[in-house]
């Protein structure tokens, strides 16, 4: 499936400056609200269903004898014409 891109933003941040950011989307969704995300001339504004899929993922790119890239990645996603998501259950996931 294709994959098109409504909004994108990437930048050196502090860990403060992106705690504050996911505190906002995390009141968001507390709320029920839409999400509306804004970085110059762009914006999107997005309104997540009651349950959506969460993923949650930690990676390491680059190459396997030699420093790479770490991420943590967090993804909310739902279909687009409101279908219920795939079933999974992610109730064991912990972060502390």
């Amino acid at each position: 499936m294709p994959e098109e891109v409504l909004f994108q933003s990437e930048g050196s941040q502090s860990r403060s400056e992106i705690a504050s950011y996911l505190r906002r989307v995390a009141d968001k969704l507390d709320a029920g609200d839409d999400i509306t995300l804004t970085a110059g001339e762009q914006s999107v504004t997005m309104t997540p269903p009651s349950q959506p899929t969460f993923e949650v993922k930690a990676e390491r790119e680059g190459p396997t004898d030699s420093p790479g890239e770490l991420s943590i990645e967090f993804e909310i996603e739902w279909a687009e014409d409101g279908d219920v998501g795939n079933g999974e259950s992610g109730g064991g996931l912990e972060i502390e």
